[in-house]
């Protein structure tokens, strides 16, 4: 399938006095439907299901702070309510509500959380692999004491504020990662998200866009019930979609379905952690026929 060169327009609003950077690709006189990426993405990820969808819905796709072309945080703190509040405020300012989401990983995790805390403001809702940590790695984690946990998030932490972002000496260099991070992406998606996702540093080189401190494992946040409560709370249909050839655990497997009162789990042959790209032309069918 070919890329719609047209592009989106690039655009900002502020949330808890951060400078939050998102796409919007036009058409406002359609309903809303919002694109949210994973961790260490970006919104440009985006570019191949906006550029089919964006004649028939008003696409917006936001940078999480600390992500893409959105400002980092100054404390290095990323934690699920401050993405929630970011989204929440995005839809807020803009009057989107009641919108559409679409949204992959990390941004899964977010979008079933607001849905579950204001289910009149989400109409449909795709998470692709968005429910989190499984059940067993909870489980795990819930029985390390809070004093190990923590002191565990500070050491990280510390390690963090002394790594450097890489440094690549060519976007072709950066290219070569990406397409190791990914053995599914095809050489022209693997080269348009390098290019969407580096920044040039002042000697030449390139790293990638996301703060680092984005990588670490927040040491506490909603208890594994609260979460499913939220869950329980969404009234919007919703799908839950896996790809086959993932890591991550299939809630249709590990009882984590049961949690939704309207959901439907949708399996794909081929396919790793990034549903979207992966498969993308089955991805699109499905999209449409549920929205």
């Amino acid at each position: 399938m070919n890329l719609d060169t047209s592009g989106p327009t690039s655009r900002i609003y502020f949330s808890q006095r951060l400078r939050l950077h998102y796409v919007d690709w036009g058409n406002p006189a359609k309903p809303p439907l919002l694109l949210v990426h994973g961790g260490r993405d970006h919104c440009r990820n985006w570019d191949w299901v906006a550029g089919a969808l964006h004649q028939d819905w008003h696409v917006l796709a936001p940078d999480l702070r600390g992500h893409g072309d959105s400002q980092w945080s100054p404390d290095g703190n990323y934690s699920i309510a401050g993405y929630i509040y970011d989204l929440a405020q995005l839809i807020h300012q803009q009057e989107l509500a009641p919108v559409n989401i679409i949204a992959h990983s990390l941004g899964g995790m977010i979008a079933l959380r607001y849905a579950g805390i204001y289910p009149d403001h989400v109409r449909r809702l795709i998470s692709i692999e968005g429910l989190g940590a499984s059940p067993r790695r909870r489980e795990e984690r819930a029985r390390r004491p809070m004093a190990e946990r923590m002191d565990y998030w500070i050491t990280e932490q510390r390690a963090l504020s002394g790594r450097l972002p890489r440094r690549y000496a060519s976007i072709e260099d950066a290219f070569k990662r990406m397409q190791e991070a990914n053995r599914h992406l095809s050489p022209e998606q693997a080269r348009h998200l390098t290019q969407h996702g580096v920044n040039q540093n002042e000697d030449g080189t390139y790293s990638w866009k996301f703060d680092n401190y984005v990588r670490a494992d927040r040491p506490y946040e909603m208890t594994a019930a609260e979460t499913e409560g939220l869950w329980q709370r969404i009234d919007c249909p919703t799908l839950l979609v896996y790809g086959k050839e993932s890591w991550a655990s299939n809630p249709a497997e590990d009882g984590r379905a049961r949690h939704f009162r309207n959901a439907r789990i949708v399996s794909f042959e081929n396919a790793g952690h990034w549903v979207h790209h992966d498969r993308l032309d089955a991805f699109l069918d499905l999209v449409r026929g549920f929205l």
